[in-house]
């Protein structure tokens, strides 16, 4: 009986064995760029040199520079990933695909979440056998984060996480035809910091022709800081260091003490006489930009590419339920948030409790939180898209309410990335503390849901009717058995 060879792609950096499962191929820890030591931690990306055997893609690979993220007793592993694996190349993607042969299917990279801090392609939750399994190749990005990826330095680039999934759109763009892809048909798709990076990719003039399609899931069009605000994170992390706010001071610092100092940058109050903090301190890092993107859009490819856009109906339980303040907040602790978000908190505050009369203080809470972090910003990208792209915007609610944590967590921040990865049958996500929760999941809701970021990829319509600001239509998703 003859056993089928692994798959080996020659890219132009040199040949990649893969391996093969039921879903099609897979290929880890690809490099799309050089590994970011030393200064050029604080560079822009520059072309990997390439390698002369067949590389090893058959394992995953290291991640960037992170700390453990803890969201008390929710299991988050599964959305973070094992953390800081050390290794200097981890510029790098995971590529799923049917079959590395002349295809030319439609392409979706994903762009993970984590705050700007965290996060990786290694997390369960991005595995992407489903997407391969119905015909697409992914792409799954790391990037830079935290210090080397987004604090402001002078003479060095902003945004250098952002400038890394670029450079990684380029090498799909180059190189994905030999993985089964058309680059002429490339969505890009992100979740939470990811969605908020595609957004910024849409008013990026270096974006141009380099995607079709983009999907934008719980972001913030407008979750830039200002560059006012960047310099007080800037000092405020040269004086954790101790050192000048220079990038020559700040290049001879190891990876484990920018690590060491991020607890000292957590809860900045980033309010100025101009600007709200678009994060409300929950981190210390976002893109630095002048103008926010969904204000900007006008000088990027946003015209001419659809959008899929939406956020979950309860967005904010997830810095709450966990931590256990739905149950602990006071009226002082709302209005404390309330006044990090709106010019008038009281007045902000009056009109949430009209509309949810029977809230209590922690629920309160989490919606002030849902509308700053991700409702007001998507609310904004989605009227800025429609205006400028001639009818090319589809919007998305997701309602499923997740059993974890005594029923208590909710349509939070999170809980839709198993849907649309069709993952909900692995069992690192239920039971109480998983993403999931302990009660039934509808296996009718991944198919709808899936299905439909699929149908986007390949054909720009994901199944509803376009948004138009005189007729808005709203597709939602919570619960189909």
């Amino acid at each position: 009986m003859s056993v089928n060879p692994d798959p080996v792609v020659e890219t132009p950096a040199g040949a990649v064995r893969g391996g093969r499962d039921e879903s099609g191929e897979f290929f880890r820890a690809i490099p799309y760029a050089a590994a970011p030591t030393g200064t050029r931690r604080f560079a822009s990306p520059t072309r990997h040199p390439g390698w002369s055997s067949v590389r090893d893609g058959t394992r995953s690979g290291p991640t960037a520079p992170q700390p453990a993220r803890d969201f008390g007793k929710l299991d988050m592993i599964p959305y973070f990933g094992p953390g800081w694996v050390r290794g200097a190349e981890y510029l790098t993607v995971d590529v799923r695909t049917p079959a590395a042969d002349s295809g030319k299917r439609p392409v979706m990279v994903f762009v993970h979440g984590g705050g700007f801090v965290t996060g990786s392609t290694r997390a369960a939750l991005y595995d992407g056998s489903a997407f391969a399994r119905d015909g697409v190749v992914l792409v799954t990005v790391n990037y830079r984060l935290g210090i080397p990826g987004f604090l402001d330095l002078e003479g060095v680039p902003a945004n250098r996480g952002l400038l890394d999934v670029l450079a990684a759109l380029g090498w799909v763009r180059d190189t994905i035809a030999a993985f089964g892809g058309n680059p002429e048909n490339v969505t890009i798709f992100g979740q939470s910091a990811g969605a908020t990076l595609v957004g910024a990719l849409l008013a990026a003039p270096e974006a141009q022709g380099l995607f079709r399609r983009a999907i934008i899931q719980s972001g913030n069009g407008i979750g830039a800081f200002t560059p006012e605000q960047a310099r007080w994170v800037t000092a405020a992390a040269a004086a954790a260091l101790g050192v000048e706010p220079t990038v020559e001071a700040f290049a001879a610092i190891p990876d484990e003490r920018f690590l060491a100092i991020l607890p000292a940058l957590s809860g900045l109050d980033l309010r100025t006489p101009t600007a709200t903090d678009p994060l409300v301190g929950l981190s210390p890092f976002s893109l630095v930009l002048p103008v926010q993107p969904a204000d900007d859009l006008a000088h990027g490819p946003a015209s001419e590419v659809a959008l899929l856009i939406g956020t979950n109906t309860e967005e904010g339980r997830l810095y709450v339920v966990p931590a256990g303040t739905l149950e602990s907040t006071t009226e002082a602790d709302l209005l404390a948030v309330a006044d990090r978000v709106y010019a008038e908190p009281e007045t902000a505050l009056g009109a949430l409790r009209v509309q949810q009369p029977d809230a209590v203080p922690g629920e309160l809470r989490s919606a002030v939180l849902s509308a700053a972090l991700f409702g007001a910003g998507s609310a904004r990208m989605v009227q800025a898209h429609a205006r400028i792209s001639g009818g090319r915007t589809h919007v998305y609610s997701f309602g499923f309410r997740s059993t974890a944590l005594a029923g208590r967590l909710g349509a939070a921040h999170t809980v839709e990335l198993p849907f649309v990865f069709d993952a909900i049958d692995d069992p690192r996500l239920r039971g109480d503390t998983g993403l999931l929760g302990p009660g039934d999941v509808p296996v009718g809701l991944a198919t709808q849901m899936h299905s439909a970021w699929v149908a986007f990829a390949k054909t720009g319509d994901p199944g509803w009717a376009t948004y138009d600001p005189r007729r808005p239509v709203l597709q939602t998703f919570a619960d189909a058995g």
